[in-house]
């Protein structure tokens, strides 16, 4: 039900403000306003992002303003936007929101850590929006909410009304701007809810460097002793897989910062891929979709409710959310001790890149930097089929400052702490993409046991002359045959011709960084 809480102070006048609903409520309100939503057969509610199924990267903007400016990385990334423009953006949608009868507002924090969290504001006009929101920030307690007082940043999601593709600077009817002077974020021209989760993950991508604090795009879990293990890579690589492990505890599956305490997570749920999920093989995700989880554009039966996750006639990038807490072994409050082992996760389309090899130091800074994987198709719009790329930092799209004030973060705190760092190729084996096949899962998990089982730190290894790592010629549960890429391969000289070309393409692609790391980070690359 409505309160008397407003929106005024913001230029918005609609009389009935929703403010941090049950989700019960939230459903009621989604099946009523919400085209299409639908309750699964599992308690789920099936939502649809309209006509974008993924983020829009390049419509995002920055403004620039004299007391930030000099801190940005800007450039395809962060592309510029000046004051005036982000206003007209800004009065745009809050003429939308007040055309609304009903609005949402979800307060909630980033950060588990209390010494570093944000205090975040959510205004939309879809119930899905906001049951994705109280799923993805963490949840005040009735006293937090009640003392909440002013937000640190406000989100406007407009994302039902188109911007103005006449006005400055516009390249779309989509745009997704923050102003980090005004603490604002303006959502105009796209449903697709992972801007926001991605919004606030920028914010926090600047915030958190100023203070000495490295923020990450890396999911996080615990042994059972109080052992800590990070994975990095983007979207398809394994991440949210990986760190879904019945034997460890769960931090966070997306988004953490590395502070001079440990680790924390940012938010305060998870944001699974559902293409062909099963409960064979990703059961703590697949048994997740429940009560409150929003399953984001898949398709389903009419009839019985249930979920044909195989189905990507939508889109690819079929998403569940759901409050980690739906992970039974989720460690509440999402915090932890030092990372232990930093895990490089990568799906290399060229077939290349061998299941896992250990890193040095200075071939991890490389290898952080570079970010190479495939970019999995549906995750952003217009890519139908995996291609090679590189994203510094395993997440460039959402980093504000240059990849090297990260970088150098992580190679201070793993130095300090010791952590050691590999290399997971999740990728394809015997062949590029087309060609060989996928790595099968459970050899990946045996990996990922193996690592932190120790039984990796000892073991003969071989040295892969093109990368330069040490390759361990055998891992408890995986063909020894498949380790080394090069046996995999039908035509070895063909593996060559591909491996150089790799090696090209990583070289090529430092270029742009190599002026901000020492001469060991630079000899840490493949030899050509």
């Amino acid at each position: 039900m409505a309160t008397d809480f407003n929106l005024k102070d913001y230029g918005i006048k609609v009389e009935t403000i929703h403010r941090n609903m049950a989700p019960s409520a939230l459903y009621e309100a989604a099946i009523k306003n919400d085209k299409g939503s639908a309750i699964a057969d599992s308690g789920a509610l099936i939502t649809y992002s309209g006509a974008k199924t993924g983020r829009s990267p390049g419509d995002k903007r920055i403004v620039e303003n004299d007391a930030s400016s000099d801190n940005i990385w800007w450039g395809e990334i962060n592309i510029k936007l000046d004051e005036h423009t982000f206003q007209i953006n800004r009065e745009r949608a809050i003429d939308y929101l007040n055309t609304c009868e009903h609005l949402y507002v979800m307060d909630g924090f980033a950060g588990w850590d209390p010494e570093h969290r944000i205090k975040t504001r959510i205004i939309c006009s879809r119930p899905y929006h906001a049951l994705f929101m109280h799923n993805m920030l963490i949840r005040p307690t009735p006293e937090e909410l009640e003392d909440f007082g002013r937000p640190d940043y406000v989100v406007y999601n407009g994302g039902k009304f188109p911007a103005n593709r006449y006005t400055s600077k516009m390249t779309s009817e989509t745009s997704v701007d923050l102003s980090l002077e005004d603490q604002e974020f303006v959502i105009l021209g796209t449903e697709y809810a992972g801007e926001m989760k991605k919004g606030i993950f920028t914010v926090m991508n600047y915030i958190m460097p100023k203070e000495g604090v490295l923020s990450m795009h890396c999911s996080a879990n615990e042994g059972d002793d109080n052992d800590v293990t990070l994975f990095f890579g983007l979207s398809g690589t394994g991440k949210t897989t990986l760190s879904a492990d019945q034997d460890r505890k769960l931090i966070g599956d997306d988004e953490h910062c590395w502070t001079d305490k440990g680790i924390f997570n940012i938010e305060g749920g998870c944001y699974a891929k559902a293409i062909n999920l099963s409960e064979e093989k990703e059961p703590e995700i697949y048994r997740a979709i429940q009560f409150g989880t929003v399953l984001e554009n898949v398709v389903y039966d009419p009839i019985s409710r249930a979920v044909d996750f195989t189905d990507s006639s939508l889109t690819q990038n079929t998403r569940a959310s759901y409050p980690i807490e739906y992970i039974p072994n989720a460690k509440i409050p999402c915090v932890s001790g030092h990372p232990n082992h930093i895990i490089f996760l990568t799906a290399d389309a060229f077939g290349v890149l061998p299941p896992v090899s250990r890193l040095t130091p200075e071939q991890a800074m490389y290898h952080f930097i570079s970010g190479y994987t495939a970019k999995v198709a549906g995750t952003e719009m217009g890519v139908d089929e995996p291609q090679a790329t590189f994203s510094a930092c395993f997440g460039a799209a959402f980093l504000v400052w240059h990849p090297n004030k990260y970088a150098e973060l992580l190679a201070e705190k793993m130095r300090k702490h010791s952590a050691s760092a590999w290399l997971v190729n999740t990728g394809w084996s015997g062949g590029p993409y087309g060609v060989g096949s996928r790595i099968k899962l459970k050899y990946t998990r045996a990996i990922i046991n193996a690592i932190h089982a120790g039984a990796l730190n000892n073991v003969e290894t071989t040295h892969e002359p093109i990368f330069g790592m040490e390759v361990p010629v055998s891992c408890p549960e995986v063909p020894s045959e498949i380790l080394m890429p090069r046996n995999t391969w039908a035509d070895t000289d063909a593996y060559d011709k591909t491996a150089a070309k790799l090696g090209s393409l990583f070289a090529n692609n430092f270029e742009q960084y190599a002026s901000g790391v020492g001469k060991p980070v630079l000899e840490a690359g493949p030899k050509i």
